[in-house]
């Protein structure tokens, strides 16, 4: 089912990507941007699942805050429904499998599903309040992050980024972004490369759109030029959609490739994240599942064939970087250092 568009208009420099009023939930269509801003209404779950799969509404902490919403939107929906607690189960299950990899969907979901074992009648208010108490602490982490990690910014510094860990991937500033919005209104002047985040080109559709608008000093690279920047590069900071036990974590495919070239050219590589997205269930990399997705999106751009017609193609949305290419984990109570499988338990 579509969501229904609501709002489009060219262009705004104030963005609230999830909106929840008067018991109704609304999404900015983020597969509109940079070019028009489209806000869409989600007025059922099955509305939630479209947007979340087809990335109208995307980065982890948002989804799950966005899902978190959906479920109260189902529930208010079917509030005289007979056996509502075991219908919103069935939903929640569905909701959790749009996007597999990014731990924060899950945990928002089985948060909200924790508060149900009410009335009936009180079902709809519980699921409401836990999703914007998600919300608020998610804000809340990301202006810490941010804080935290702009103490690892120098002036004039240039930092390269992937895909986008900012306002339109979680409540507030975002996470990776949060640095720099932070860096930024200290006056310490960074510099970010932009890598472009091939196949739906996130890192220039996106990043570079919520940078620009901020005044923030841009470059945008094709993601194969970072071994020919990174000698230049301070800092390679980016976000994360599930983080393992050891350290070992699961972002937009090429922060692989990013960390490596990081390792070689002895630059520091930061990942920027709330606790919501650490996974202690999950003792490595190697136990996290890796969302595979349509061909179409790598043999196809904006719907035009750039490829021989049939031709097979290979789409992991998200890699694996291993804690060992990774300097630290900047979240909101602090930067966590190696040994990241006894620190990050601690902690």
């Amino acid at each position: 089912m579509k969501g229904k568009a609501v709002n489009c208009k060219r262009k705004t420099d104030k963005l609230k990507p999830v909106v929840f009023q008067h018991n109704r939930l609304k999404i900015l269509d983020q597969t509109k941007l940079p070019h028009r801003i489209c806000y869409r209404n989600l007025e059922n779950y099955q509305a939630v699942v479209k947007a979340i799969k087809t990335l109208q509404v995307r980065g982890a902490p948002l989804i799950g805050v966005t899902a978190g919403f959906g479920l109260a939107v189902e529930a208010i929906r079917q509030k005289s429904r007979k056996n509502l607690k075991a219908y919103l189960t069935k939903v929640a299950e569905i909701l959790k499998q749009t996007r597999p990899t990014a731990v924060n969907l899950a945990w928002a979901i089985d948060r909200c599903l924790s508060t149900i074992w009410v009335k009936q009648a009180k079902i709809p208010e519980v699921i409401i309040n836990e999703a914007k108490k998600i919300y608020e602490e998610e804000e809340k982490a990301s202006w810490a992050i941010g804080e935290i990690g702009a103490n690892l910014v120098k002036e004039n510094s240039k930092i390269v980024t992937i895909c986008n860990a900012g306002k339109l991937a979680a409540p507030g500033l975002g996470t990776a972004l949060a640095i720099i919005y932070i860096a930024h209104s200290q006056g310490k002047n960074p510099q970010v490369y932009v890598c472009e985040t091939r196949p739906l080109f996130q890192g220039a559709r996106l990043t570079a759109f919520e940078l620009n608008q901020a005044g923030i000093p841009t470059i945008l690279i094709t993601d194969n030029m970072i071994g020919t920047v990174a000698e230049e590069i301070d800092l390679f900071l980016v976000g994360a959609d599930r983080i393992a036990a050891n350290g070992d974590t699961a972002n937009k495919i090429g922060t692989l490739t990013l960390a490596i070239v990081a390792k070689y050219f002895q630059k520091p590589f930061y990942v920027a994240a709330p606790f919501s997205t650490f996974d202690l269930t999950k003792p490595n990399g190697k136990a996290i599942p890796i969302e595979l997705r349509d061909e179409k999106e790598v043999t196809t751009i904006q719907g035009r064939l750039i490829a021989p017609a049939g031709v097979k193609a290979y789409n992991p949305a998200f890699d694996i970087t291993p804690g060992e290419l990774i300097t630290g984990f900047i979240t909101e109570k602090g930067i966590i250092y190696p040994p990241f499988a006894k620190n990050i338990a601690s902690v």
